[in-house]
């Protein structure tokens, strides 16, 4: 069921708070309705202007099964083939908190200026576990983990692996790859509908 979200998750988190679409993803019309918003924000922002080219940038590790869930939806995108759009983050070549400063500056100075979709695991409270929630706004990686890293995107996707508020890193390390897995098949078809038709 879909709802809005006022308070941010923990990882993933948005550099400020605004409304979010949040889904859950045993919802079976959850990549419809991700696609849906997904849609509306990216017309709001011309990334369906037909020259305007557009990048997600999927964030995560694959050394951590929670921190995986970018990475996946990035090699599940990747394989399809999308019109004006540029897949950055896979399982073979992830962005994450070593190399993401690098991919920012790569944007920042990409002359084309592409709309940016921000694609990263997050935590939060028992009740919002398996939600995804969709936004328009950057993303602030790994606040989660206290990690302080640069906020990412104009829209952003994040998808809540698990319960935060203690022993972050150990909570992502032990999350179920299957419930990951999961949803970050029902991510990857949302922005495969949004992107293939925007």
């Amino acid at each position: 069921m879909a709802d809005l979200l006022v308070t941010p998750p923990r990882g993933g988190a948005r550099a400020k708070e605004k409304a979010a679409l949040r889904i859950n993803y045993q919802d079976l019309k959850a990549a419809d309705k991700i696609a849906g918003a997904l849609m509306i924000l990216i017309s709001s922002l011309g990334g369906c202007s037909p020259g305007r080219q557009r990048t997600v940038i999927c964030i995560g590790s694959d050394r951590s099964t929670g921190d995986s869930l970018g990475p996946l939806v990035g090699s599940y995108l990747e394989q399809l083939s999308l019109p004006r759009t540029t897949i950055r983050g896979t399982l073979a070549s992830p962005v994450h908190a070593l190399n993401l400063e690098k991919h920012r500056v790569e944007l920042g100075d990409n002359p084309a200026r592409p709309l940016v979709i921000a694609v990263d695991a997050s935590l939060g409270k028992p009740g919002s576990v398996g939600l995804i929630e969709v936004g328009r706004g950057p993303l602030m990686p790994g606040a989660g983990v206290n990690k302080h890293l640069p906020p990412v995107g104009q829209i952003y996707l994040s998808g809540i692996v698990n319960i935060g508020g203690f022993m972050e890193q150990m909570v992502l390390q032990s999350t179920r790859l299957h419930h990951v897995l999961e949803i970050a098949r029902v991510m990857a078809e949302g922005l495969q509908q949004a992107l293939t038709r925007g």
